[in-house]
């Protein structure tokens, strides 16, 4: 038997009218929350020349989808990620507004291939960022608009996986090791204590057990940083922690990489229950300004599509749902969408409201129960 073409490409799906309205839900609680702390929306187109949202960085212009304009001839890409397109909508059009600059965002990315813990390869992406500044308090401010967000979308609970991208380099100045660093990352990632050995980086062992709940292993770590070159990571650390650690459970790996490719000193990972991998990264980063400078930013991205899939956002379209039959009042379905109703007309005298989705009938005086 011959296997019917597939009628979209394979990670690409449809949202049926229940999720594409949970979806807006999220989207909305999400942008709302982020809004409420100054932060402004912007949306940026969903194709760009491919230059702009894939850099001079190969590997980033390898997982773009790339085609030809038409009209201009040269190559465009559809966005893999939004952060990109905020930093370059902050360092051009938004290059005089006044720093710190405090944008959001929610929109569709596509990714060229998908992943085993991520089949789809279309996503919603919603996020913020925080332009001109990465400072310790930068990036508190960053931690709670994420905790707000989430919270406002009733997401939760909610852990937080602290990171600290820069420790191979710092530390490498003081256990300098004869292999390349990117080696020592990769042990260190995989938590290979034979791996290190084989390296001759014995010193990195202690870092395996800086990994877990926050408090004792923020100990393991400064215990271990006995010359004090992590003692400034570690005191900002415990700041961003101090106002979020008793509305959240944080967790502290402070060798985790993936998804970290060009966070510079902080990062952080979202987790929630039932879902194995992180629903939201973020931290502090650096937007290029021509060929020799940089403007520092921290900012963070949710991905809740999982969630979505799982029930997030979902109501009872039942419940707000009024059929409207044949002959009714005009004037009183109007004032009933006013205020909220969805309402469902009559084509013909055969149509019921259960068969419609609708848990009311609109009478004479107003709403009766179907």
């Amino acid at each position: 038997m011959t296997k019917a073409p597939a009628l979209l490409p394979e990670g690409l799906r449809d949202r049926l009218p229940a999720q594409a309205e949970a979806a807006s839900r999220v989207t909305r609680a999400l942008v709302d929350a982020m809004r409420a702390h100054g932060y402004g929306r912007v949306s940026p187109p969903l194709a760009e020349f491919r230059e702009t949202l894939g850099g001079n960085d190969e590997r980033s212009a390898r997982d773009l989808l790339r085609f030809t304009d038409p009209v201009s001839q040269r190559t465009l890409a559809l966005r893999p990620d939004i952060t990109r397109q905020v930093g370059r909508i902050a360092t051009s059009l938004l290059a005089a507004a006044p720093r710190p600059l405090r944008l959001c965002y929610a929109g569709q990315v596509v990714k060229l291939r998908a992943s085993q813990l991520r089949p789809a390869r279309e996503m919603l992406q919603v996020g913020a960022e925080l332009i001109g500044s990465d400072s310790v308090a930068a990036a508190r401010e960053i931690v709670t608009v994420a905790i707000d967000a989430l919270e406002a979308a009733g997401i939760g609970p909610v852990t937080i996986d602290f990171t600290l991208p820069d420790l191979v380099d710092l530390l490498a100045e003081v256990h300098p090791v004869k292999v390349p660093l990117d080696q020592l990352r990769d042990e260190l990632d995989a938590k290979d204590a034979g791996g290190l050995t084989r390296l001759g980086a014995d010193a990195y062992l202690p870092l395996l057990r800086a990994t877990g709940p926050f408090d004792r292993a923020i100990a393991e770590l400064a215990a271990f940083d006995s010359e004090g070159v992590l003692a400034t990571r570690i005191e900002a650390l415990q700041a961003i922690a101090a106002p979020v650690r008793d509305r959240v459970t944080l967790t502290l790996d402070p060798t985790e990489r993936h998804g970290f490719a060009y966070q510079s000193w902080f990062g952080f990972s979202v987790f929630v229950p039932g879902q194995g991998d992180a629903v939201g990264r973020g931290g502090s980063y650096a937007i290029p300004l021509g060929e020799d400078q940089e403007e520092a930013a921290v900012g963070f991205s949710l991905y809740p599509d999982p969630l979505i899939d799982a029930g997030l956002g979902t109501a009872d379209q039942a419940e707000r749902r009024i059929f409207l039959p044949l002959g009714h009042d005009a004037e009183l379905a109007a004032s009933l969408r006013a205020d909220g109703w969805h309402t469902v007309a009559a084509l013909t005298d055969a149509e019921d409201a259960d068969r419609l989705g609708c848990g009311y009938v609109l009478g004479p005086d107003g709403p009766v129960e179907a």
